[in-house]
């Protein structure tokens, strides 16, 4: 069956750095196209990232020059690296596989904070 697996959440410092990953199974993962999600507390979950399946990237404006998402196709997996973190990037975050499906991780906590 599909499996998404996120990994790297954890508490950092304001201007700390984290970077996630989403290893992905059960899919042709070079076909799909693969995003990052984050939900906080009282509020919906928004799209932070996505990478195509040829590797164009977008960002939400909130995180732009921040963060950079990648990945890898030979290890299945998607990365977002996030640098000069904020509180307001505290949310657990999501990776979503989409090829006409969508698929969903379970999501990792990432808590910035002094």
């Amino acid at each position: 069956q599909v499996q998404l697996v996120e990994s790297g959440g954890g508490l950092v410092q304001p201007g700390g750095s984290l970077r996630l990953s989403c290893a992905a199974s059960g899919i042709i993962f070079r076909l799909y196209v693969m995003s990052w999600y984050r939900q906080a507390p009282g509020k919906q979950r928004e799209l932070v990232a996505v990478i195509t399946s040829g590797g164009s990237t977008n960002y939400a404006d909130s995180v732009k020059g921040r963060f950079t998402i990648s990945r890898d196709n030979a290890k299945n997996t998607v990365y977002l690296q996030m640098n000069s973190l904020k509180p307001e990037d505290t949310a657990v975050y999501y990776c979503k596989a989409n090829y006409g499906s969508n698929y969903w991780g379970q999501g990792t906590q990432v808590t910035v904070s002094s």
